[in-house]
């Protein structure tokens, strides 16, 4: 479900951390002092979807003034694209498989283990967690933590804090903030430390907007992705997934058509289909509150939107590509209005640091915990190590807000199309990176069991960075049916092998095919490619220490 990384420094702290130019390179000091950090992340957030990174859906002026002070990653990635297993990554800097927490659906975050707010703990932070958890067990290492339950809803969501129940009246993106400020301002120490990880639902399924944002975008018409009408040719796993915007889109839940009649209907998702309604239709006197369900009020406001929306959709009575388009541009038009209102929330973030005169002082990192599928290849969703869904965007903003003139990089961008700035920082990072790049700009020592390398040393002006990329995805069987996967990624190609219920392997040259539409595994004059590709997937098998079982 889109962080925030906030490293602040206050008194005399901050005069250490100064910026100053040396051989053309703008350098950051490390303070003498301890810094403060704000961990801001929401889910399913596409980089498609910022304009810092893509300007063909929509703007989000808050989130590219981050990059536009700092610098932007155009190679960042994820190492399971999941969004319980990526928290798990971000909070211990390792693999699923060393955390332990691999999936969803079975999964439960063993919270005895060493994590990164207990070591900033053991050195004198107070540290604090606000929002989307999603990880089952109860957090650990926290001097205070509010979380939405689960998922996590949008309206009037349920919040356990500090293990009490506790439900809030608003919208969850709106409130998330408000509760992390509120703990800035009266809930800490002043005088000590503090680290803050503040997690957005948003823009989560089912993408239902904040009331004053319904509409924004029913006047844009989004473009087809290239690859919306993919036929699958040559990707057998990709065929087999269930996360088919035409097939598997479903027009109640997803779409809102929640109609009082009960004659809209999507063909065998009748489970989703009573849960929409219930959210969506949920008649309550004046006044009443129900957690995770809208009020009478907000009820009126949303029905005043989507009943015309409805009742022109069963006119259309729309079909076959007609039907597939219109569930697209639904889609787009929900998904953006939910970002418009993160959008407006990190502004909000960014004034308080700038209304407390902390703006001089203080990083900031934007990111999601994973990429998110905005129709290219016909889908929605993650999960798939194809490029949208393994991508995923990080902001950074520096103290000062001065661009990052970043080390020359012989890494080049495949599989993605920006446009080239000067702050670019192009070496490969990934989400395990997180936790040791917050102790690095601490001064605080890195454990040698953490897998992920710290990206710091990237934003003052050193060379470094990774050849290529691990990768493990295990949630089958489950829901939208990807396959089981693994595999590896260099500047340019991108090989994965889905295994359990399947044998397929696919080979992707982001140079010559950036969209992965054709699947080169065994064509003629690739296998010394395949065999080399092959050879530096086992060295980093063996290097994470993943002792891949093909029939589990």
């Amino acid at each position: 479900m889109k962080p925030l990384l906030i490293l602040s420094l206050s008194g005399p702290v901050a005069a250490a951390a100064v910026l100053s130019c040396k051989e053309d390179k703008q350098v950051v000091k490390r303070p003498e002092g301890p810094l403060n950090v704000v961990y801001i992340m929401c889910d399913d957030h596409s980089y498609q979807t910022i304009s810092a990174y893509d300007r063909r859906f929509m703007e989000t002026p808050n989130i590219d003034r981050l990059a536009g002070e700092g610098a932007r990653f155009t190679n960042s990635f994820v190492a399971n694209s999941l969004s319980g297993p990526s928290r798990a990554c971000m909070l211990t800097g390792k693999h699923s498989h060393k955390n332990g927490f691999t999936n969803n659906e079975h999964g439960v975050f063993d919270g005895s283990q060493q994590t990164l707010p207990k070591i900033l703990r053991a050195n004198g932070y107070q540290t604090a967690m606000v929002g989307k958890w999603h990880l089952v067990s109860d957090p650990t290492g926290f001097d205070y933590w509010d979380i939405l339950t689960g998922q996590g809803d949008y309206y009037n969501p349920v919040f356990i804090r500090n293990g009490e129940r506790v439900v809030r009246e608003g919208y969850s993106t709106d409130i998330t903030t408000q509760v992390a400020m509120d703990w800035l301002e009266e809930g800490r120490d002043k005088d000590k430390p503090f680290v803050l990880f503040l997690h957005y639902k948003a823009p989560h399924r089912s993408w239902m907007p904040d009331l004053q944002d319904l509409g924004m975008y029913d006047h844009v018409t989004f473009p087809l992705p290239e690859t919306f009408y993919d036929d699958y040719a040559t990707r057998e796993a990709a065929a087999r997934q269930e996360m088919s915007i035409l097939a598997d889109m479903n027009v109640v839940y997803d779409l809102k058509m929640a109609d009082r009649e009960n004659e809209i209907h999507t063909p065998d998702q009748p489970w989703l289909e009573d849960y929409g309604r219930d959210l969506y239709r949920r008649d309550l006197p004046e006044g009443e509150l129900v957690p995770g369900r809208m009020t009478a009020a907000q009820q009126a406001a949303w029905d005043a939107y989507y009943d015309p929306l409805i009742e022109r959709f069963k006119q259309d009575s729309l079909s076959g590509k007609a039907l597939y388009e219109w569930k697209y541009q639904r889609y787009m038009r929900d998904y953006c209005s939910v970002i418009h209102s993160v959008d407006r929330n990190v502004g909000q973030v960014y004034d308080y640091l700038e209304a407390h005169g902390l703006l001089d002082n203080t990083v900031v990192i934007y990111t999601s915990d994973q990429g998110f599928f905005m129709g290219e290849h016909g889908y929605f969703d993650k999960r798939f190590m194809y490029e949208e869904s393994f991508r995923t965007p990080l902001l950074v903003r520096m103290p000062g807000g001065k661009k990052v003139k970043a080390a020359k990089s012989r890494t080049r961008v495949y599989g993605a199309d920006f446009d080239r700035r000067d702050n670019d920082i192009a070496e490969f990072v990934q989400n395990i990176d997180y936790a040791p790049t917050i102790l690095d700009i601490a001064g605080i020592p890195v454990p040698e069991d953490i897998q992920g390398e710290s990206f710091w040393p990237l934003l003052t002006g050193e060379k470094g960075g990774r050849k290529s990329l691990y990768y493990h995805y295990y949630e089958y069987p489950a829901e939208h049916s990807v396959r089981r996967h693994y595999g590896v990624r260099t500047e340019r190609y991108s090989l994965m092998h889905f295994y359990n219920d399947i044998d397929e392997w696919e080979l992707f040259d982001l140079k010559k095919d950036p969209l992965q539409l054709r699947n080169i595994y065994g064509e003629p004059g690739t296998g010394k490619l395949t065999a080399s590709l092959r050879r530096e997937l086992e060295r980093l098998q063996a290097l994470y220490d993943d002792p891949v079982s093909e029939k589990n």
